[in-house]
């Protein structure tokens, strides 16, 4: 029965995409695939009655299996929450210890892997608005430091995304973004300033280059500032030659589909930016390589104003290539993980890909109605979503 109620789910979700008597033209033009009442394949990794717990970033260690989180106890903002998975995401410890200035955190935590020039391996997490902190493990996480400043500046989801570059070992770019309010001490005051002046938010996009294995960071530089578009919360990948870096963008005035850019100088200079196609068109992007050579995609589905897509709101992904991304293609097909009950609030994904191809994919959400938010993951492969797509077509 259960299978039943997928399949017709699916094909209302898919017939609704090509149906849409608002817009022009449907606003998802290719299939999409829907995992919501596929209840095997997710685990509830935390949940605490009556606390909102969301924003969660992951990450896989070399064994393949063990899986780090972090996340904070609160919207955006809270305690920082840790936990493991000694499996691949199959069942999950207990909250560890953590520092004491863990529980000071003001913003949404980011953890990434980094090794240093001299090839040693650590833990960086991130806490952001100002100043911007790391904490780092030398050990797999097992030890963490408490929370110090990575400088004089701070910034919204730092670091929102961390990849190596090409111009030495141990050498990493980070991304971020800010709306004046965070980036230096006196930024509250200069964003009251500007905002009696200005109608529109000016939004910049920063980077900042580690040469020592992600233990200290330039002073950021700006990549691009502007008003017309509110350009955030970046996501990057690198082309499988390995030449080129692209970054996805929310946009978070909704004027605008989200947006893309590209270096092809290891993020020196970049192109300008120009839009992805709706199927993209959405928040906080995390993107990876699936064995094949595809890329999945996932992020929060919002359209711009005046659009209407049949997943809004909700846990969603992607499926396409490098070439869809550089062409302004619009992919292969959309996944909607899970359905979202509360308005846009979900959605900040951690995504890993375990040696057997299974995409361990983590997040958090409204998943019951009325109730807080809470964090799961969801299992799949693409074998599995495209054996799926077949029996659609």
């Amino acid at each position: 029965m259960r299978t039943i109620y997928s399949f017709a789910l699916l094909l209302l979700l898919y017939f609704t995409s090509c149906s849409d008597h608002k817009q022009d033209k449907p606003y998802l033009q290719i299939p999409v695939i829907d995992l919501d009442q596929e209840t095997f394949r997710k685990v509830v990794v935390d949940r605490e009655e009556g606390q909102y717990l969301g924003h969660p970033t992951t990450v896989l260690l070399e064994d393949g299996k063990t899986i780090l989180a972090v996340y904070p106890k609160g919207h955006g903002r809270g305690a920082i929450v840790y936990k493991k998975s000694s499996d691949g995401g199959l069942t999950w410890s207990d909250r560890l210890s953590v520092p004491e200035s863990w529980a000071t955190s003001l913003e949404v935590p980011t953890i990434h892997r980094v090794v240093d020039p001299e090839g040693k391996k650590r833990l960086i997490v991130f806490s952001g608005l100002y100043p911007a902190r790391m904490a780092h493990s030398e050990d797999d996480g097992l030890i963490w430091s408490e929370l110090e400043p990575s400088g004089d500046w701070g910034g919204v989801v730092v670091m929102s995304s961390v990849i190596s570059i090409n111009t030495g070992k141990g050498h990493y770019m980070a991304l971020f973004h800010d709306d004046m309010r965070f980036m230096t001490k006196d930024g509250g005051e200069l964003y009251a300033e500007d905002r009696k002046k200005n109608d529109q938010v000016l939004f910049t996009l920063y980077k900042t280059f580690s040469f020592d294995g992600g233990l200290t960071w330039s002073y950021p530089g700006s990549i691009l500032s502007r008003r017309d578009m509110n350009l955030c919360e970046p996501g990057i990948i690198r082309s499988p030659d390995g030449k080129q870096l692209a970054v996805l963008l929310r946009e978070n005035s909704r004027r605008a589909n989200s947006q893309i850019i590209f270096s092809d100088d290891e993020g020196k200079t970049w192109s300008s930016p120009r839009p992805l196609p709706n199927e993209l068109t959405g928040d906080r992007h995390v993107l990876k390589y699936s064995p094949d050579g595809r890329i999945l995609v996932v992020f929060r589905d919002v359209p711009a104003d005046g659009q209407e897509s049949p997943t809004e709101g909700d846990w969603v992904g992607w499926v396409g290539t490098w070439n869809d991304l550089v062409k302004g293609k619009k992919g292969q097909y959309r996944i909607r993980f899970k359905d979202n009950k509360y308005e846009r609030d979900c959605c900040y994904p951690g995504v890993e890909l375990l040696p057997d191809g299974t995409f361990v994919i983590t997040t958090y959400g409204h998943w019951e109605k009325d109730e807080q938010p809470y964090i799961l993951s969801v299992r799949a492969t693409l074998k599995e979503l495209d054996d799926k797509l077949k029996k659609i077509k």
